[in-house]
């Protein structure tokens, strides 16, 4: 059973239509999973190999098209009907006498649609190279057209329900940093700290349960600071060290991303400490002026006019759309709040705005996670925003 209703469903599928229209595509062939999920509802682990939903302007639903033996799942999660779930043989599965968009090259020239103008998503991380040569071999009297983000700027304004979600992983996500923070002690183990805060995200709270995110724990220690993107080891926690802390939460596939930091001792460096008043202050002041109908670059003018008061600034962008995703990213790779960015806020817009400060040995990292209001801005957790001492 999909997990919104039929009518939002359609609501989503005629204004991907719409954008189709503008764009001139007659076909679109969605292969990133969370447009698939957008689109159809589909909701599984099955991403590692080819899988597509297609939207065509002459058909009332979409078609799904994967490997055979996730025809039930797609009977499970979807709202299509049974002819519009597709699956095709096991023999078309990672082997060089064919692939699956020959299939589904076969299944839309099945339907007649075979001379028109097939869009695809060309920057799609399940979409490969081969993938697309395969389809075009496939379909030798279709022209194609780059439809690469078209489905994520039709996500970028959430639905009432889908807020709804990213309430819920907000409040999984209060417990997902507390958990963090309150396992961070000198002796324990970083991979023991990540085990409970993967056993937060999955538990979730009492109310409803938790869901993966789409990004790994990124708890990077001491000079390590100084770097985004790291994970961790199974060296202990030691006195007088900091720990960056970049989380999130998931619920039915949305998520509520949230950054900390914690220092363990009861002596954090003063540099460290001015950063972290600066940046939260920073966070605060951007936060605030946020408004309906502001432009995404005009955010981040917000910030960087604070910081650079102090002589600092941050090379990369601020915050970016994010909600519904799977591994790697809850990114929705659309509007960023950076220099340039001439999105329009709108409400049920929903960012990660990510203050991260790596500086030459050490970093601070404070994030929130917000919708944009009829008035200003919600998050969604409610964790305090400051740096955690642990004496």
């Amino acid at each position: 059973m999909a997990l919104f209703a039929n009518e939002e469903y359609i609501d989503r599928l005629n204004r991907t239509k719409a954008r189709m229209g503008e764009a001139g595509i007659d076909v679109l062939v969605s292969s990133d999973p969370a447009n698939m999920n957008y689109l159809a509802g589909y909701d599984g682990w099955s991403f590692y190999v080819p899988q597509c939903v297609v939207v065509s302007l002459d058909a009332d639903t979409p078609i799904w098209i994967g490997r055979s033996m996730d025809v039930a799942g797609a009977r499970h999660t979807t709202f299509l009907p049974e002819s519009d779930i597709i699956g095709y043989p096991e023999n078309y599965i990672q082997t060089l006498e064919r692939h699956p968009m020959n299939f589904v090259g076969d299944v839309i020239a099945e339907r007649g649609w075979g001379q028109k103008t097939v869009g695809v998503e060309m920057d799609a991380y399940y979409f490969s190279a081969r993938g697309y040569a395969e389809l075009q071999k496939h379909l030798p009297d279709a022209r194609f057209a780059n439809a690469d983000l078209l489905v994520n700027w039709v996500r970028l304004v959430k639905s009432d329900a889908e807020i709804a979600l990213m309430r819920e992983a907000g409040q999984i996500a209060n417990r997902v940093m507390t958990t963090a923070i309150d396992r961070l002690e000198p002796g324990v183990r970083e991979c023991d700290a990540v085990a409970a805060v993967y056993q937060a995200q999955m538990s979730g709270t009492a109310e409803f349960g938790g869901d993966y995110p789409a990004i790994v724990p990124m708890m990077p220690t001491g000079e390590k600071t100084s770097a985004p993107h790291l994970t961790w080891t199974d060296a202990a926690y030691e006195n007088e060290q900091m720990v960056n802390l970049e989380l999130a939460a998931c619920r039915h596939r949305y998520h509520c991303p949230i950054a900390r930091t914690a220092y363990l001792g009861k002596n954090p460096p003063a540099k460290l400490v001015e950063l972290a008043e600066r940046t939260v202050e920073g966070l605060n002041l951007t936060l605030e002026a946020i408004r309906p109908d502001m432009l995404a670059e005009e955010v981040e003018l917000v910030w960087r006019k604070h910081i650079a008061k102090f002589g600092l600034e941050k090379e990369s962008r601020i915050g970016y759309a994010m909600g519904l995703n799977y591994p790697p990213d809850w990114g929705e790779h659309t509007a960023s709040l950076r220099p340039g960015d001439q999105t329009v806020l709108k409400p049920n817009m929903t960012f990660h705005m990510i203050l991260g400060m790596w500086m030459d040995n050490y970093g601070f990292e404070c994030s929130e996670s917000f919708r944009v209001s009829e008035t200003g801005y919600e998050t969604f957790s409610s964790v305090p925003r400051k740096l955690f001492i642990k004496e």
